[in-house]
């Protein structure tokens, strides 16, 4: 190569002839590196399109990771440990203190009573019942008396719960968290005065999955119950009901009503909840104001905040959490009824110790103590009504201020709360 250029600067101008063919003889030379050149520089294009592509999808993926861990949704307060390692739910089962033992994959329903000593016969067929059918049970004693249970042989299979002066609603809502009791297909929450020898509770089950009822509770036998609303009287020709077509309170209810009492309603001594619908429900359980006369200065009273514990008003909203149509996903069922014996209980004293205290005194007037249990009576049942009107009112400015909220039922002008 060097030799052809040196001859060719030598003899460039000296004969044309000599200068075609140097030329000529340059051409291949020429050309074999244009097309190393040309192949080289392929090469190096698609490898640096390459290394680009490859830290592109690098990126892409890490943007994606980022991206992905960002939308996860994490318990509060769970952000610092691996999301394998995270357990958002619980559930009621007892464990022994040693050895293993298989967990009890039967009970798939939840029964939670407000007791007191003096109902334990009656809660005692209530919860043989519902142990045949295979749920777990906790009972609230809102007279704080748990020992004298000991003798009933399922006592040590249950949980209790002791706070005196205490309302079911105040238990459930600080002890039947919707974490807690998200492994219950159901949750029933009852009271203690409930005659239950026509009521089967796996029957019951098996009705309310079959319609489709997310809120609802079981008839009431008309002949034998304080029967407070229609639409919880025993129809006997029915295996479920979703309203009633007879006068409640100067109100008509007929096949175009679409709210509470007519339809969508359950009365509160004895609802069953699905699991969605309870988690719903819990929420709107208050815990914020509970107001209550402290003492009166000048002709004012004041009051100091607490919670609503009675639940009071909550019953006419509890279509809300029916997951839908609440003319259809709440109702009675007729096919597994009981008694509701209306027995006062918080506040209350026994009518019969009152006679004979108020015969015993030849006075005919009830001594201090026992008129002040009676005042006790009186309180609660005034502080229901109080709890009320602080719920419907609450209930009204909640859907004022949240300008994102849409009522679905859009309730009408006539059908208030109560």
């Amino acid at each position: 190569m060097p030799a052809v250029v040196s001859f060719c600067k030598v003899y460039l101008f000296a004969d044309p002839k000599s200068r075609r063919s140097c030329l000529f003889n340059l051409l291949p030379t020429f050309s074999l590196l244009c097309l190393v050149f040309f192949i080289g520089s392929t090469f190096v294009v698609t490898d640096y399109k390459e290394k680009l592509t490859k830290l592109g999808v690098t990126e892409t993926m890490q943007n994606t990771q980022v991206d992905t861990c960002k939308d996860q949704c994490r318990p509060n307060g769970s952000e610092a440990l691996p999301k394998g390692i995270v357990s958002k739910t619980s559930n009621l089962e007892m464990r022994p203190l040693w050895g293993s033992s298989k967990m009890n994959t039967n009970s798939l329903s939840l029964l939670a009573i407000a007791v007191g000593i003096k109902q334990k016969k009656n809660v005692d067929q209530i919860v043989q019942k519902f142990l045949s059918s295979e749920f777990v049970i906790m009972l609230f004693h809102y007279d704080g008396v748990v020992d004298a249970w000991r003798d009933l042989e399922w006592s040590d299979r249950i949980i209790h719960v002791s706070a005196v002066n205490q309302t079911k609603w105040w238990f459930a809502k600080r002890f039947l968290h919707p974490d807690i009791v998200a492994e219950y297909d159901y949750i029933f929450l009852w009271d203690e005065d409930l005659g239950v020898e026509n009521f089967d509770p796996g029957r019951y089950i098996s009705v309310i999955k079959e319609e489709g009822l997310h809120i609802s509770q079981p008839a009431l036998d008309p002949a034998k119950s304080e029967v407070h609303h229609q639409i919880t009287a025993r129809g006997r020709r029915s295996k479920v009901h979703r309203r009633t077509y007879k006068l409640t309170g100067g109100r008509t209810c007929d096949s175009n009503s679409t709210g509470p009492p007519c339809t969508g309603w359950v009365e509160m001594m004895a609802p069953v909840f699905s699991s969605e619908a309870w988690r719903c429900t819990w929420y709107m359980i208050q815990l914020e104001v509970h107001f209550w006369s402290a003492f009166a200065l000048t002709g004012h009273i004041f009051f100091s905040q607490n919670d609503l514990i009675h639940a009071w008003g909550v019953d006419m909203q509890l279509g809300y959490c029916a997951q839908g149509e609440r003319t259809q996903n709440v109702g009675v069922v007729d096919s597994e009824y009981i008694v509701h014996q209306g027995l006062p209980t918080l506040g209350a004293v026994d009518e019969k110790m009152a006679d004979a205290t108020k015969n015993s005194s030849g006075t005919g007037t009830l001594p201090p103590s026992v008129s002040y249990q009676l005042n006790d009576r009186y309180s609660v049942r005034k502080q229901s009504y109080i709890e009320l009107e602080i719920f419907k009112n609450r209930w009204k400015k909640a859907v004022r201020e949240d300008q994102c909220w849409n009522d679905p039922f859009q309730q009408r002008s006539d059908q208030s709360i109560r």
